[in-house]
């Protein structure tokens, strides 16, 4: 990775936890009556998060990560953490139970972990499993019955295509064509 590869990634990984502190939504959960519709859309997120949670776990122990990509996934797998925890008590506040992660393995399974054999097929890895993330919170928008939980899904896809971006520039892969390169 060259030099200012390595500088943006560093300083967009810091921009990281200014987008996931900007969860204001975490009051916005308590707010209004449950919706059953909302619950099951946040235990559906919920279950992406413990995806992307293991996924890290996964490329962090494949021992194919180096500095300062190691500390780049942790940090991610931080964010969804913080996403996970969350999207739990949101759904613990609106009276429901929150869907439980899988066993390590059965990601690993799932995600073909067995598969990677370079640090660039863990972060593409991870790279699909961000994009998926963020069309996941887009698509399911419009969807919400209380608008606040709207506007937190659209700051989780936020981001999301933060993690994406800098798996990308990581990847030494160009910018999207198109000023709309996500959802649909």
């Amino acid at each position: 990775m060259n030099g200012t590869r390595r500088v943006f990634f560093s300083s967009a990984a810091k921009l990281s936890a200014v987008a996931v502190a900007l969860l204001a939504g975490k009051e916005a959960f308590a707010q209004g009556e449950p919706n059953p519709g909302d619950v099951n859309i946040l235990n559906v997120a919920l279950g992406l998060e413990w995806e992307g949670i293991n996924a890290y776990t996964l490329g962090a122990q494949s021992g194919l990560l180096q500095k300062p990509v190691l500390d780049i996934a942790v940090r991610f797998q931080s964010d969804h953490k913080e996403h996970a925890d969350t999207l739990a008590g949101a759904i613990r506040k609106m009276g429901s139970k929150p869907v439980e992660p899988k066993a390590l393995a059965d990601y690993a399974k799932a995600l073909k972990a067995d598969t990677l054999k370079t640090q660039a097929d863990v972060l593409t890895l991870a790279a699909r499993l961000e994009l998926g993330a963020t069309n996941a919170y887009l698509g399911v928008i419009p969807s919400f019955k209380t608008p606040a939980l709207a506007q937190v899904a659209a700051r989780l896809a936020a981001d999301e295509v933060m993690h994406w971006t800098i798996l990308n520039n990581a990847l030494g892969r160009p910018l999207p064509a198109g000023g709309m390169p996500f959802g649909a």
